[in-house]
């Protein structure tokens, strides 16, 4: 007889299993899709992406149409750097008010490995509920990396666990305009005042 745990573990199993074959057929075709479409701006910062957000909603670039899009990249065993700058990136969207409704503020994670949705949903949470984080595997985090020119590097220490580890990165915050287009990028400890007067300046 199937229990009723059973059954939920056998619908959290597929639905695992789903989102995976997903994610593979997407990895699959998105190389040339998306690079078809960045041809013109290979020089660029920013460009296409695809990721899973801190939901567990499979996201594009697209979904944020319209907005200004306010971006880092880090991971959530960051211990000083991704705090500043999601501290500072919420205390800015404050600064600008109502304006702040026209951004989408994303924290990409640059250790897919251990930064599941769940771990990016509580973590962006503890910041600002508007915060959104992004993940996905290996290959898409590096896709979108390359697209914003980010660094990052496992340290490991000798006798350290697997799952412990630091990750040197890219510490920058970028604005990219509504239309996808680069615009400015803030660096790492930039004031919350002069981020904000900064954004609205394009506004």
């Amino acid at each position: 007889m199937i229990t009723p745990h059973q059954t939920a573990s056998v619908k959290l199993y597929s639905f695992n299993v789903l989102k995976s074959m997903i994610f593979a057929a997407l990895l699959w075709c998105a190389p040339s899709a998306l690079q078809a479409q960045d041809n013109a701006q290979t020089a660029e910062i920013g460009g296409r992406f695809m990721l899973e957000d801190h939901n567990g909603k499979i996201v594009t670039d697209q979904d944020f149409d319209g907005r200004y899009l306010l971006i880092t990249f880090g991971y959530t065993y960051c211990p000083d750097v991704c705090p500043t700058n999601l501290a500072n990136m919420s205390n800015a969207l404050v600064e600008l008010g109502d304006k702040a409704e026209e951004i989408a503020p994303i924290f990409i994670t640059v250790d897919p490995a251990r930064d599941t949705a769940k771990r990016l949903h509580d973590y962006v949470a503890s910041f600002d509920e508007r915060l959104i984080g992004l993940t996905g595997p290996q290959p898409m985090i590096d896709s979108v990396s390359q697209r914003y020119k980010i660094f990052s590097e496992v340290q490991r220490s000798e006798g350290e666990a697997k799952d412990e580890y630091l990750v040197d990165h890219t510490a920058s915050i970028f604005l990219m305009a509504p239309d996808g287009k680069f615009l400015v990028k803030f660096a790492h400890g930039l004031a919350p005042t002069e981020m904000a007067a900064r954004i609205a300046e394009f506004m």
